[in-house]
């Protein structure tokens, strides 16, 4: 009994004096920890980072934004022109001073007088009389142009059964063709379109006439194969400058400006005038016009479309 007090006195003791050297070795740490705050906080003061975290940490405050009615009646003061001469060196003060500012040229404006249509020269002089004016025709009423023989997307129809082949355009198409009552074949068949345009007609009121003539027995025809019979140039799609100039078709162009020019030229003795059937005269002018001679087509040329299609390629005009 006695030996066991003795060992629980001991550990007792053993304890006690285990948690004095924990606790001394406690307050030492805590004393060289202190020291080594103090150090650093004097050492940083002399550095000068407290001041400057200091001065990082006040902020200036963010000043108001000024409303729209304040900038409204606030108007920058406006500068008073300077009376001093401009800043020029010596050597340009006679020289004007040069303006990088950019013009605009003003845009011409188009007149028909400016309109220039231009037929090559053929073999043969192209020179009309009065005989050819009286042949030129007129319509009452207006053609609408790209309408007859055209689908709803406003392309033309082109039907190689049960159309019809234009003397002009030569193209197999629907619609209205005229009806010659000399020649009564295809060669007298005009589509309306190039019907008015070349020649000023109307396609209906052509077939509400029973004695009408087509322009290729009339003598008066433009289109390129027969032109060429004739030793002339295709004139080409002219239409829109012709009617620009005021004339109401190509036919009524070719006739009075050849005319006017063959007046002039005939009475200077340099070219002699055509006959309306597409005949040279056989003299100075003083013989009459005669419609049985006829010229032979010219060897080596294309009897070709390609003239007069241009003309419903550029929107039937």
């Amino acid at each position: 009994m006695v030996s066991r007090r003795n060992n629980r006195g001991r550990g007792r003791s053993d304890k006690d004096e285990g948690g004095k050297v924990a606790g001394n070795e406690e307050c030492e740490y805590e004393e060289s920890r202190a020291q080594r705050i103090k150090e650093n906080e004097e050492r940083m003061r002399s550095l000068g980072i407290f001041d400057l975290s200091h001065k990082l940490k006040s902020k200036p405050k963010p000043k108001p934004k000024p409303s729209s009615s304040s900038l409204r009646k606030t108007k920058p003061p406006t500068e008073a022109p300077s009376t001093d001469p401009p800043r020029r060196s010596t050597r340009l003060k006679d020289i004007p001073p040069v303006s990088y500012s950019e013009k605009k040229t003003p845009k011409k404006e188009s007149s028909p007088n400016k309109v220039e249509i231009h037929i090559p020269e053929g073999e043969n002089p192209e020179i009309y009389t009065d005989e050819h004016e009286k042949l030129l025709g007129d319509s009452n009423s207006v053609w609408d142009l790209c309408v007859d023989g055209y689908d709803e997307d406003g392309q033309r129809i082109y039907d190689p059964i049960d159309g019809k082949s234009c003397h002009q355009c030569r193209q197999k198409t629907l619609g209205h063709h005229t009806q010659c009552s000399k020649c009564k074949i295809v060669a007298g068949q005009f589509c309306g379109d190039c019907l008015y345009m070349r020649y000023g007609e109307n396609v209906i009121e052509a077939n509400e006439n029973p004695n009408w003539i087509c322009p290729a027995c009339r003598g008066i025809c433009n289109c390129s194969r027969c032109r060429r019979d004739k030793g002339f140039e295709p004139t080409g799609a002219i239409y829109r400058k012709v009617v620009s100039l005021g004339f109401k078709s190509v036919a009524h162009y070719l006739i009075y400006t050849r005319r006017a020019q063959g007046i002039m030229e005939v009475a200077a003795g340099v070219e002699k005038p055509i006959s309306s059937s597409g005949s040279l005269s056989l003299d100075d002018g003083n013989q009459e016009l005669s419609d049985a001679l006829s010229i032979p087509p010219l060897d080596g040329k294309k009897n070709n479309a390609e003239d007069d299609m241009e003309l419903h390629s550029d929107g039937g005009i």
